[in-house]
């Protein structure tokens, strides 16, 4: 298993890990979110896994189940939580859903966070993606109805730290031959800096995935002084500069195909976070007024808003 996909958790109270997988099925457009969380309480309580599986079938409301909570049974890779594991593989049920996955073969990291935030946990918190164009296989189950995936378009992503942001917004898109972009636009809980207006991190993989592949920004974290991100209920946008190119963001949840879901930080704050894997993205990378890139991603981006403490 990949060091970036192994359990950090040390056994140190307050802190929150969470293992969450989406993709988008290219034959029927069904978006899928599988989210794993250990959360170790602040005031040193046992810790327990759980989490939730939402399924977005076009047309049809979205279906949302959870798993969990199961004391934490420290693996030695990745998650557990009763019949649910993810060690490279996604197996698990929750509720009316199940699911048998494969993603594949390992992937470069996508450090949406400097790669020091990731391994030093000098940050509340920190996101990577180790696997940012994974390719899904297995089947996915509503009841009786069984979805068959082959490579299907998605990405393992990691979280770390001492609990989720106060207010947040997400971005995952496939941008098609192995590119990518990744936004995390969060309001940190910390006294002091929660006054202050969301700092968005943006981090493209361009390049097609062959020996010319670059991530850009180089330092996501010095980029994000040019930029600003506003969030909303129903999605986000970030604009803004980063050297010689501009940036210009636009992402919606569609009301219809979005799921919400309340759940507790390591703190015991209440969280509620709004999540679509159909969601909407409108992508820019601007050379003075010329548009040098762009892409239009109309139900097959996956995005959330949250926080609401």
């Amino acid at each position: 298993m990949e060091p970036d996909l192994r359990s950090r958790w040390r056994g140190q109270p307050g802190r929150l890990e969470v293992w969450y997988t989406t993709l988008t099925d290219p034959v029927t457009g069904t978006g899928v979110w599988i989210h794993h969380e250990l959360v170790a309480p602040s005031d040193g309580g046992d810790p327990w896994g759980h989490g939730w599986v939402a399924v977005f079938e076009p047309g049809a409301p979205p279906v949302l189940e959870r798993f969990g909570p199961e004391p934490w049974s420290a693996p030695d890779a990745g998650f557990t939580c009763g019949a649910v594991r993810y060690d490279g593989a996604l197996v698990g049920r929750g509720g009316a859903v199940s699911w048998e996955l494969d993603s594949g073969g390992p992937d470069r990291t996508l450090h949406t966070f400097p790669r020091w935030a990731w391994r030093r946990e000098l940050l509340p918190a920190a996101q990577v993606v180790p696997r940012p164009a994974a390719r899904y296989s297995g089947v996915v189950r509503v009841g009786d109805r069984e979805l068959v995936l082959r490579d299907a378009p998605g990405a393992d992503a990691r979280i770390y730290g001492h609990g989720n942001a106060q207010r947040w917004g997400w971005l995952h898109a496939d941008l098609g031959d192995g590119e990518v972009c990744e936004v995390v636009a969060a309001v940190s809980m910390r006294p002091g800096l929660n006054r202050l207006p969301p700092l968005p991190l943006v981090r493209f993989r361009l390049g097609g995935g062959g020996t010319g592949t670059r991530d850009w920004p180089v330092d996501p974290l010095l980029a994000a002084v040019g930029l600003r991100a506003r969030l909303r209920p129903d999605g986000f946008e970030v604009r803004g500069r980063v050297g010689r190119r501009r940036v210009a963001i636009t992402v919606d949840l569609p009301a219809d195909e979005t799921v919400e879901v309340d759940y507790r930080d390591p703190d015991g704050a209440r969280l509620l976070c709004r999540n679509s894997e159909r969601a909407t993205a409108r992508i820019e990378l601007l050379r003075g007024s010329a548009v040098e890139r762009s892409w239009c991603l109309g139900g097959v981006a996956h995005a959330e808003v949250g926080g609401f403490r």
